[in-house]
Order: C-alpha cells, then sequence, then structure tokens
C-alpha cells in the first residue's frame, strides 16, 4: 500500500525498512507514465509539473479528510479567526531512485509548527528545549511592569491634571483676549477727541492689558512645567524599561535568525543574516524562513532526497490584502524566498527565467494614427512599455529606432507587459508637457477589454478598493485601507458564455494605479474574478485578456477631441 499523508503512522515502520525519512510521500496514484522533469522548477515564474499537480491533489485530499487536528480556513461556516494558508509539495527522488514528495505548510497550521505528514520548520521555536520561550518570557515581564507602570494611579493623576490644567489657561487666556480686544476697540473711540492725559491713561490701560496677559501665559508656562516634570520622573522609569525591552527584543531576533540555518546541495549552510546580509532589505524581513518553499528544500538536502520539482498552493478563503484563490498556484514570494532560495539552488539544474526572455520579440508594434506631434500604437500583449533590466526590446525602443528624430521622452503612459492596446507616444517635448498633463489631470479617458474567469451576476458597478505595492513580493499589489492609494474603476457587462464560465466586461479606470484593473477584478471585494490568463493574481495562460481598447483625448498642439479605438484578439 503506498504511502499516504493520512497513514503515516502506519508506514513509519514500512518507510524505516526502505530508508526513507519520516515526510517522504509515496504517491497514492499511478504516475510512471509521467516523465521526470529535466531540471529543476524555477520558483518565481512556472507552470507546475504535472508530478507537482498529483502530489498537491493528494494533500488536497488529505486536509479534507482528515481529523487529527483543526485549523480554520475559512472553508465553513465558522467565522473567527479565519487563516487561509500556503501549501507547497517537493517532488523528490531518494538514493535508490524511489519517487515521492515532501509537503509542507508556510508559518504554523492549527497553532503548531509540527504537524504529522508535512516537514518541520527549518528552526522550531516551540521545541520544548528552545531559548525561545524563556528569552520570550523575560520579555513578557518586562512588558507586564511596564503595563502597570502605565496604570499608577500617580502618573494617570498626572496626566489628567495636565489636560485639565492646559485646558483651563487655554479658557482663561481666550476669555482675556476676547477682553483685550474689546478694550482695543473702546480706547479707539475715546482716543478720536480725547485730551492728553486722557490719551496718556488709555496707554497705559493698553500696557496693563498686554502685561497681564503675559503674567496670565507665565503662570501657565510654570503650572505646566511643574506638572510635566513629576510625570516624567514617572515616566522615566517606563522609558528604561521600553528600552530594555528593545534591546533584548533585537538580541533575541539575532539568535533567531542565527538559528535558521539553510541546506543546499554542495552541503554549504547559511543562516538568514548572512542571506540577507546583501539583499535589499540588509536584515531579513518578518517571517524569513516560514514559507513552504525554503523548509521543504531544507528537509530533501538533510535526508538526501533530489529535489526535483516543487509547486505552492493556496488553501482557504482569500485573505483581505492580497489576491488568494483556494486551490490556485502560486510562485514563491519575491521579498522573504528569492535571497533564500538562490543560495539553496546554488548549483542544481533550474529552468530559465521566463521574464528574461523577449516574448514579443516577433510581434509587431502597429501605428493607429500619426502626424508631426503624436503617435497611436497599438501595443500587442508582452511587449514592453519602456526596456526592463533583462530585456531591451519595448515600445520605446521600437519607436526610438524608428523615429530617430524625436525628441522628448516620447512614452507619456504605459500599459503592463501583458497588457495589449492603444498607447500614446509623444514625438517631441512640447507635445509630451501637454499630453502627460492630461493624464495627470485624469481628462484621458481610457477603456479597456477583459475577459474575465466567471459569470458575472451584476450588470455594471463601481470598485473603489486602495492598492499599494507588495513590499515583499513586487510586482504584485495588494489592497490596503491604511496606507493604499485612492483607485477607482467602473466596470460593465459586455457578454457572458454561459458554456465557456466567461464574462466579458468593459473597464474605465478613473485613477491609474499598478495592476489597478487586475486586482479589482480578481479581490474578493472586488468582481472576485480574475481576467483569463492573469499569472500573478489567476491562473496564467496564453495571454492576458486585457486588452487598452480606447483612448479619447485632445490633441497635444489643435486641441482637437480625438477618439482612438483598436479591437482585442481575443
Amino acid at each position: 500500500m503506498p504511502d499516504s499523508l493520512a497513514n503515516l503512522a502506519s508506514q513509519s515502520k514500512h518507510k524505516a525498512h526502505r530508508n526513507l525519512p519520516a515526510c517522504f510521500t509515496s504517491f497514492a496514484a499511478k504516475h510512471e507514465h509521467i516523465d521526470l522533469p529535466e531540471s529543476f522548477t524555477f520558483p518565481f515564474y512556472h507552470q507546475p509539473h504535472p508530478l507537482c499537480l498529483l502530489a498537491a491533489e493528494q494533500v488536497q485530499g488529505h486536509l479534507v479528510k482528515q481529523q487529527d487536528w483543526y485549523h480554520n480556513f475559512g472553508l465553513g461556516s465558522d467565522p473567527h479567526n479565519i487563516i487561509g494558508k500556503m501549501f507547497g509539495v517537493l517532488l523528490v527522488q531518494s538514493k535508490h531512485g524511489e519517487i515521492g514528495f515532501l509537503a509542507a505548510f508556510s508559518g504554523k497550521l492549527a497553532e503548531q509548527n509540527n504537524l504529522p505528514g508535512f516537514v518541520p520548520p527549518v528552526f522550531d521555536l516551540l521545541a520544548k528545549d528552545s531559548f525561545f520561550f524563556e528569552a520570550q518570557q523575560a520579555i513578557n515581564a518586562l512588558t507586564k511592569q511596564i503595563e502597570t507602570r502605565l496604570k499608577d494611579p500617580r502618573l494617570v493623576e498626572l496626566e489628567n491634571q495636565l489636560l485639565q490644567t492646559k485646558d483651563h489657561w487655554q479658557r482663561v487666556i481666550a476669555k482675556h483676549r476676547e477682553t483685550m480686544i474689546s478694550n482695543r476697540q473702546t480706547r479707539k473711540q475715546q482716543r478720536v477727541a480725547a485730551s492728553p492725559a486722557t490719551l496718556a491713561r488709555l496707554d497705559q490701560e493698553s500696557i496693563h492689558d498686554k502685561l497681564h496677559l503675559k503674567a496670565l501665559s507665565q503662570q501657565q508656562t510654570e503650572q505646566v512645567a511643574t506638572l510635566n516634570h513629576q510625570r516624567v520622573q514617572l515616566q522615566q522609569v517606563v522609558d528604561t524599561l521600553k528600552e530594555q525591552r528593545q534591546i533584548q527584543s533585537a538580541a533575541l531576533q539575532q539568535k533567531i535568525f542565527e538559528h535558521y540555518r539553510f541546506l543546499n546541495q554542495a552541503g554549504e549552510q547559511q543562516d538568514l543574516l548572512s542571506i540577507f546580509r546583501h539583499s535589499a532589505f540588509a536584515t531579513p524581513p518578518a517571517g524569513a524562513g516560514e514559507c513552504a518553499a525554503p523548509k521543504l528544500l531544507n528537509y530533501a538536502f538533510m535526508h538526501g532526497l533530489r529535489p526535483l520539482a516543487m509547486a505552492e498552493f493556496w488553501w482557504g478563503a482569500s485573505p483581505k490584502s492580497a489576491v488568494r484563490k483556494h486551490r490556485q498556484f502560486y510562485p514563491a514570494c519575491l521579498g522573504k524566498c528569492q535571497p533564500i532560495l538562490a543560495h539553496m539552488l546554488k548549483g542544481m539544474r533550474v529552468d530559465p527565467n521566463p521574464l528574461v526572455v523577449n516574448q514579443a520579440e516577433h510581434k509587431n508594434l502597429d501605428i493607429v494614427y500619426q502626424d508631426e506631434h503624436m503617435l497611436i500604437v497599438n501595443k500587442p500583449a508582452e511587449l514592453l512599455s519602456v526596456p526592463g533590466k533583462a530585456v531591451n526590446d519595448s515600445v520605446y525602443s521600437r519607436i526610438k529606432q524608428q523615429f530617430p528624430l524625436a525628441s522628448g521622452p516620447l512614452i507619456v503612459h504605459r500599459l503592463d507587459m501583458s497588457t495589449s492596446g492603444l498607447m500614446v507616444i509623444a514625438l517631441n517635448a512640447k507635445a509630451h508637457k501637454n499630453l502627460q498633463r492630461q493624464f495627470i489631470q485624469r481628462r484621458v479617458q481610457k477603456t479597456y477589454i477583459a475577459l474575465l474567469d466567471g459569470l458575472l451576476e451584476h450588470d455594471q458597478g463601481e470598485i473603489t478598493l486602495p492598492l499599494r505595492g507588495d513590499l515583499f513580493d513586487r510586482p504584485r499589489q495588494q489592497v490596503c485601507q491604511l496606507h493604499g492609494k485612492p483607485a477607482h474603476t467602473s466596470w460593465q457587462v459586455m457578454e457572458r458564455d454561459r458554456c465557456k464560465v466567461q464574462t466579458r466586461v468593459r473597464l474605465s479606470p478613473h485613477t491609474g494605479r499598478t495592476h489597478q484593473l487586475r486586482v479589482h477584478c480578481a479581490h474578493t471585494e472586488g468582481l472576485n474574478m480574475p481576467i483569463v490568463g492573469d499569472d500573478l493574481y489567476g491562473t496564467g495562460g496564453t495571454r492576458l485578456h486585457l486588452h487598452a481598447f480606447r483612448l479619447v483625448l485632445l490633441h497635444p498642439d489643435s486641441q482637437q477631441l480625438l477618439t482612438f479605438s483598436a479591437a482585442a484578439e481575443f
């Protein structure tokens, strides 16, 4: 009987006899007809290998059937503490040539680091003999002291006195200022026909009002300073405790980073601090090393298993920020995993990065409109708007070559590489300035056609989800109510294809945020249906079915209102 995640206990002796590690899982289904991959998965952009799909299906079956632990993925009726999870499978080959797979989850599952059938964490903070508990207890004790000090009745009373004193003097001084204004108006009237003696008296009254204001301000300053000095003396104890807590927390974090050590196939080991020292972050971000991918590879190298291919999928309800769909496969994250995997995959034969291949090399860039001031071009899907790090071919480079006498920046706005459709090109600096101002002032009307993966119930609507970049997984964007920039999209159904379960929609962005239309379509609080072929927020395909089909703008020289359109080729 083949191993499966659901019957690991009964298979442990059998595995030991076969000299296989505990987390090695054999395929429950026949797989001999499926060829093994020739090289390892490029982790940041790929389609899962058929054997990884088979392994993921087996893991998903285990998640549905197991009853040994409970975690609320948000798939049932329990509305509390919903946390979807990323799972990973690693296709491996034993020293004796047996093919199987390993499974892992990111972070903790059911409040645990270790669960039967899944590889353990690289470093187990929750182990009984871990230094973490003792250090955390000391930090918690400081936190309790800080909370106690902050609730000290003397400190609370001083805070209240400060507020009351400031409020009292603000009212007293405000009232005196009103009196001064009234007195000033009265003296102004009296000065009209006043004698020298009366003028002198009025000047003295004016001086007296000003001196009284100064005296009130001085009394306010002295009383507030006295109370504040008393408060600071008590607060210094709290500040000292906070400083101690910060030092201990930093030391604990440093020690944790040192204990997260990752192997590669050559047996070389590096900790998180060394791995991230030369990265963009310099120090490891929170949660680094807890993703499924590094867990899987580290376990394989530790137990002499050869990694063949890898895939990760999301299980559960989508989070409120990022776009994650139940059962959907996703690449490894760039911010947390790229530096680690660069070390772990060193020396291995890995699939080439498809993002550094020019997929639009033989595609034409059609010119829809041309005059001495501007161009309207129809960009094919997969052609960059401007040169990238690895690929120079772009709308900019082609226009620069075709129009060598054109001046200025040329590019007025951009389309995502995967998006096709109309772009405006300025042929001189004056036209560029005018056209760019129209885009900045949102006077240009842009309309897109998209094909969605699903059937929309309603016919039209508005989406206003604020967006920001995903700091740890660029270029992905996420919804963020706190720090996101406003983003507004109008949409309207054009056609529903019930056979293919797809909806063609017209999208009108009123703002121009990165990936705005893609996220607004895919996010659960948007249309909750990714665009067909969206490899970032949905399921990849032959192409992203998003096309900028209409532009309405003012000519940069004549100011004539112009409308351009180009049909979508899907």
